[in-house]
């Protein structure tokens, strides 16, 4: 592998355990304001995200890579309202899939068609990842500040749980 590819991947390693640390900062930013079930959410959040870190380090292994872990931003603690929690996990994850379209532009000049292979279940996960938080920030738009819409959808968000990824490296 390419030291440009292995250090973009690295690069990437890094900022799905940033993404990580951010869900789980704002599961416990619902954890103070009681609601459970938002608060499930972004701890499925925060495992998928290190799963999807886990992927890259066992990638970069298997194909033999040096293995960078480098410090870990603090995340926010506070947002404005539980709208504002979920426009930055949106906003989060459009941010995400341009790191990873930017990975597989970067894979197809170097002709890395392995990486690339590779990099295709990120980008359908992206796709997913997108929708879901859309779907999450669409609920809390329509219903506003409607208490009985509010605990509805904490009883809705209590219900997901982690189910982690297929190997695929």
């Amino acid at each position: 592998m390419e030291e440009k590819m292995q250090d973009a991947l690295n690069s990437q390693l890094n900022a799905e355990l940033y993404s990580s640390y951010l869900y789980l900062s704002m599961a416990a930013y619902f954890e103070s304001k009681d609601m459970a079930g938002f608060a499930n959410w972004m701890r499925v959040q925060a495992q998928e995200e290190l799963a999807h870190a886990m992927k890259f380090y066992d990638y970069l292994a298997q194909r033999g890579g040096k293995i960078m872990l480098t410090q870990i931003s603090t995340p926010p603690t506070e947002w404005e309202s539980d709208i504002a929690v979920f426009v930055h996990v949106y906003e989060h994850e459009q941010m995400v899939t341009g790191l990873i379209n930017k990975l597989v532009d970067l894979a197809l000049s170097l002709s890395d068609h392995a990486t690339n292979n590779f990099l295709q279940w990120f980008v359908a996960e992206q796709v997913e990842e997108e929708e879901s938080a859309s779907g999450v920030l669409q609920k809390l738009k329509l219903m506003g500040d409607a208490p009985g819409g509010i605990f509805m959808l904490d009883s809705e968000l209590a219900k997901r749980v982690y189910n982690p990824p297929a190997k695929t490296a």
